[in-house]
């Protein structure tokens, strides 16, 4: 199998990256890049862990491959930081103890960073709705909730 090389933007940053055609994105993300806090979780797009966003939108890296995002933008969770320091909805979840084992947190921060782009004040339902596509198996959900929702005080 030939190799392509695409052009793509991660976090802000645009690179030409050389990979085979059988490569996810969620295998180039932590193997050419060392991206590592997007999650390998279920490679079925199942449970969210791996989810980043491509151009805008939520989607689960371990269903794409890397040369469909040629020309696209990637945001990881290693973007959502700036100048080293978290942003507020990191920092929401730290406060409110929405963290236990972290394997999920990576993928529920992408998806609720997604909502709160496109809606800053989420009712619980609609936070609720936006994070369907994300399993946790520690938290049950509710202080990610209030995470989120904390998140969105100015």
């Amino acid at each position: 199998m030939k190799n392509h090389m695409i052009n793509i933007t991660i976090n802000g940053r645009g690179d030409v990256i050389d990979v085979p055609p059988n490569l996810t994105l969620l295998n180039m993300l932590r193997e050419k890049l060392s991206l590592t806090g997007t999650k390998n979780g279920c490679e079925a797009g199942e449970c969210g862990a791996c989810t980043v966003l491509l151009n805008g939108k939520p989607v689960n890296s371990c269903m794409i491959l890397a040369v469909e995002c040629d020309g696209m933008d990637v945001l990881t969770v290693e973007g959502l930081a700036a100048n080293g320091e978290l942003s507020q909805l990191q920092q929401a979840f730290i406060d409110q103890n929405a963290i236990q084992c972290g394997f999920c947190t990576p993928g529920m921060l992408i998806s609720a960073y997604a909502l709160l782009e496109r809606n800053p004040h989420p009712s619980q339902a609609e936070i609720r709705e936006a994070l369907v596509g994300n399993l946790c198996r520690c938290t049950g959900y509710e202080r990610i909730i209030q995470a989120v929702q904390m998140a969105t005080r100015d």
